[in-house]
């Protein structure tokens, strides 16, 4: 695993802008971490980095929020209110994972046995210092 030490949100920008560059069609990224470590933070600045010109909010009760204004859809789910995976996959979300665009998963550990083998997944912790993120990534 690959850790990435983040110390500030200019820093989380500029990571979430690198690796939306690198991201392909039916690329499933799951962001993993505790209340508050930055996974919509992080997805903002995927979005970003794709082009996505809507402003990104976290989809708690809409489950699932589709942008299509960048150069590859984005799909952002927050499963954290489902009760379990077969909730997830009721949505139809092998559907977006196979649409050609970027699905980003926060709470992706509460449906891990339904994501594709090949899911990216970063697991994002608190930091020694105030503002300080560890990213842990598969990648």
């Amino acid at each position: 695993m690959r850790e990435v030490k983040i110390n500030n949100e200019e820093e989380a920008r500029r990571f979430g802008h690198e690796l939306a560059e690198k991201l392909t069609p039916n690329t499933v990224l799951a962001l993993i971490g505790d209340l508050g470590t930055g996974k919509t933070a992080l997805t903002r600045y995927i979005a970003e980095g794709l082009g996505v010109r809507e402003r990104v909010a976290s989809p708690t009760f809409t489950i699932v929020c589709e942008y299509h204004s960048g150069r590859l859809p984005l799909y952002h789910f927050d499963i954290y209110r489902l009760e379990s995976p077969d909730d997830f996959f009721e949505i139809g979300v092998e559907e977006y994972f196979n649409a050609g665009g970027v699905c980003v998963v926060e709470w992706a550990d509460k449906a891990a046995e339904i994501l594709p083998e090949d899911t990216l997944c970063i697991f994002i912790e608190y930091g020694e210092k105030e503002g300080e993120r560890i990213y842990q990534c598969t990648f």
